[in-house]
């Protein structure tokens, strides 16, 4: 069996319900929407996140109404940050899929995300539970934080591998914090098992971001942008941060300054790439995700055994090995 299957087995049921709601949450009259909503819906992937909301949910207890609108509301206001996330970053591809913004324009993106944003407020609101509103509710301004935190990141000359995890915590592991929590939360659960399942959630997303970026420094077109676009947007993530600090090379430091500054040629980035390659730091991002790898597989560890416990790990596995 292979790990998507292997993961998605005890939730079966589940996630047919999970997308049938969500589907029905984006059906839409207006023509101008339900175009959009087509093309975004195109690029649906294997919905990781909505998979994890269902299988905390089930670790804990049994999947209900709340859990489904948790996870619904959750994955929308995902897919919402992305649509502005690619205005924002003036992006025309996501995920090897030509953005929003390329095929309409910026305001058609906006007010897409903006009712997407909507949408999930109001799958919150059906969640009936208080502590699954305010969850969704700090969540977004936890995207936007990291969104501001990482741009006035862009114009700091200093390479900080904290202020690196600043903005992942904020950007990506928050969400799937939230994810876990949520799903948690749903079926009832008290303050410190919901914690557990937060902490669990956080572990996920930051495996999940490092392996993004590490994904940055090689050509793959499947992953959906290419080779060096991080940097082509004046970001540098943990590979570089790390051999930056420990090489003190003066040129790739000048160089790195020309990145952040946007100021740094296709040649340049793609030497600073090598001399990042060369000096161990995709060795030494693996090596900081699998602890992180490591310490949610002792979250797990914790709980009883059963089917759950070994889809989770199978998820986790699924996330530091995926090849795109």
């Amino acid at each position: 069996m292979d790990s998507i299957s292997l993961i998605r087995t005890p939730i079966e049921a589940e996630l047919r319900d999970f997308k049938e709601l969500f589907d029905s949450s984006l059906s839409s009259s207006n023509a101008l929407l339900d175009s959009v909503v087509s093309h975004i819906r195109q690029r649906n992937g294997k919905m990781m996140r909505p998979i994890l909301v269902l299988l905390v949910a089930r670790l804990y207890g049994a999947v209900c109404p709340s859990t489904l609108h948790a996870a619904v509301s959750l994955e929308l206001l995902h897919t919402a940050s992305l649509v502005h996330d690619d205005v924002v970053d003036e992006s025309t591809e996501r995920r090897g899929q030509l953005s929003v913004n390329a095929i309409f324009n910026n305001k058609v993106a906006v007010l897409t995300g903006d009712y997407l944003l909507a949408t999930s407020l109001v799958h919150a609101e059906l969640t009936n539970s208080h502590r699954i509103i305010q969850l969704v509710s700090t969540l977004g301004q936890d995207l936007a934080d990291g969104e501001l935190l990482q741009l006035s990141n862009v114009s700091n000359h200093s390479f900080s591998e904290e202020v690196y995890f600043d903005v992942i915590r904020k950007k990506t592991a928050a969400l799937f914090a939230a994810c876990t929590k949520a799903a948690a939360f749903s079926v009832g659960v008290g303050e410190g098992e919901a914690e557990l399942a937060r902490l669990l959630g956080e572990y996920i997303g930051i495996c999940f971001q490092i392996k993004d970026d590490i994904f940055d420094y090689f050509d793959n077109r499947e992953i959906g942008k290419p080779t060096g676009n991080d940097m082509l947007e004046g970001k540098l993530t943990l590979p570089a941060l790390y051999v930056l600090n420990t090489t003190k090379n003066d040129e790739a430091q000048e160089l790195a300054i020309k990145v952040k500054e946007g100021a740094a040629t296709l040649d340049e980035i793609a030497y600073l790439i090598s001399f990042i390659k060369e000096n161990g730091g995709i060795e030494y991002a693996v090596q900081t995700m699998n602890v992180y790898k490591q310490k949610a597989f002792d979250l797990l560890a914790s709980l009883p055994e059963s089917d759950i416990c070994v889809a989770l790990r199978a998820y986790l596995d699924y996330v530091v090995d995926r090849e795109k």
